[in-house]
């Protein structure tokens, strides 16, 4: 493919429309259009759900080929962890945060299969879905300081008609959980109202959050945070543009969401 550009988007199958999203994205980037499906091991941690994540290897080859992909690539996980396999990619502080502390191990398996799929495809392009706002900005990180010459682009967080975002694990939900589940994208509605008519404080817009998302049923929260866009620690003032993220139990099912809170722009200074 010499003289081409090539965009890539990995994802772990059951595409949905935010995968479409990306690949939408990476089509209008690149010449050619390269995705993976492949559900990592090395990302879940025990007791997680990695034999039963959902998968339709068929049904997604049609959806791929839809979108504009050129190329699917579906590797057998001994063909990228074959025997004796034991060399695996760290970071040592954005991993620290977030889902980084319930789930430990699970970034040093997300920036490992990165950087192979990167090594195997090649791209000029990886585009990567912001819901996902913590694997984003290792991924960015990971991409920087390994010298990839590859451009991370970020694409936005893609929601059902009723706000909750899109996930491959959405299938998990019962339809009480999913009604239950609305509650994550209404905290964060909630939190950029109440910053836009001028509450700046982290700490009771985080208690508001909490309050709207345990008032339902089957809900159990992981985290509730407010901080620093880039380096995810925690602040206690609404004084720039910052981030907000969720992760919440539903059930069983464990789901994130994010978004960035803005505080109203001073026209008088």
């Amino acid at each position: 493919m010499q003289g081409f550009t090539i965009a890539f988007v990995p994802t772990m199958g059951y595409l949905h429309e935010g995968h479409i999203s990306l690949m939408e994205k990476g089509r209008q980037l690149a010449d050619v259009l390269i995705a993976s499906i492949f559900v990592n091991p090395a990302q879940f941690g025990p007791g997680e759900d990695y034999d039963a994540y959902p998968r339709n290897p068929q049904k997604d080859s049609a959806l791929a080929q839809k979108a504009g992909v050129d190329v699917l690539f579906m590797p057998e996980k001994n063909q990228l962890y074959p025997e004796k396999y034991e060399t695996y990619i760290t970071q040592s502080n954005l991993p620290r945060f977030l889902c980084g502390l319930s789930r430990p191990t699970h970034f040093t398996g997300v920036m490992t299969i990165v950087a192979k799929l990167f090594n195997i495809v090649k791209p000029h392009y990886a585009v990567f879905g912001q819901k996902d706002y913590q694997q984003l900005a290792i991924i960015r990180k990971m991409t920087h300081d390994l010298n990839f010459d590859i451009k991370i682009v970020g694409a936005p967080i893609v929601r059902e008609p009723d706000g909750l975002a899109m996930s491959s694990r959405n299938k998990y939900l019962s339809p009480e959980q999913r009604r239950s589940a609305l509650a994550l994208s209404r905290a964060l509605a909630q939190a950029q109202q109440s910053v836009a008519t001028g509450e700046i404080r982290a700490s009771a817009l985080i208690e508001t959050a909490q309050k709207t998302i345990t008032s339902v049923r089957e809900t159990a929260i992981d985290y509730v945070v407010i901080g620093d866009p880039e380096t995810l620690e925690e602040v206690s003032v609404i004084d720039r543009p910052v981030l907000m993220a969720l992760a919440v139990k539903v059930g069983q099912t464990r789901l994130i969401d994010n978004c960035i809170l803005s505080p109203p722009v001073d026209k008088t200074s």
